[in-house]
């Protein structure tokens, strides 16, 4: 009895660890995009990264793998498609493009301009409360789960001004 529970145990504590690497991993590939489309946009980077984080589980869903698609976006594709495929999901060249059509959704379509309207890119949590209140998502946990990876793993740091960062480096 206690062998099985020790494999459990085992099991688990690896599953945990082996989708903390998966999390940093997707971070480390994605940040240097998600804070050059933040200056771009004005979309902060801990929203890009974190949304997508979440829409893609890591960039490990079927839609991430398949049609670079790292946010569940619907639509044509301006993607030539080798063979055809029956589905309403948008099919991306590159997880960069996924990121650049997130970001113009919510710079560009009128149920999401407001917010870059007026809010900096400094402000993640009034970013997640306008996305949700905008109907981005249906669950109404996606605003809880989003603001929570955004926490866990310290995404925020990625929309601080250039000037704080050198400030906190030489002090």
């Amino acid at each position: 009895m206690k062998k099985i529970l020790l494999s459990v145990f085992l099991l688990v504590f690896a599953f945990a660890a082996s989708a903390q690497n998966s999390s940093q991993s997707y971070i480390e590939k994605f940040k240097d995009n998600a804070i050059r489309i933040m200056h771009q946009s004005g979309v902060p980077a801990s929203i890009i990264l974190a949304v997508a984080m979440h829409e893609s589980a890591n960039g490990n869903s079927k839609l991430a793998r398949n049609y670079n698609n790292h946010f569940g976006v619907k639509g044509r594709s301006n993607v030539a498609v080798p063979k055809k495929t029956h589905s309403s999901y948008k099919q991306y060249d590159s997880a960069l493009e996924s990121f650049q059509d997130f970001a113009h959704i919510m710079t560009e379509r009128k149920q999401f301009s407001h917010l870059a309207a007026n809010l900096s890119h400094y402000d993640y949590l009034a970013w997640v409360k306008g996305i949700q209140r905008s109907g981005y998502a249906s669950s109404r946990k996606w605003g809880s789960q989003v603001l929570g990876i955004i926490r866990k793993y310290k995404l925020y740091a990625f929309d601080e001004k250039p000037d704080s960062v050198t400030t906190k480096a030489t002090e």
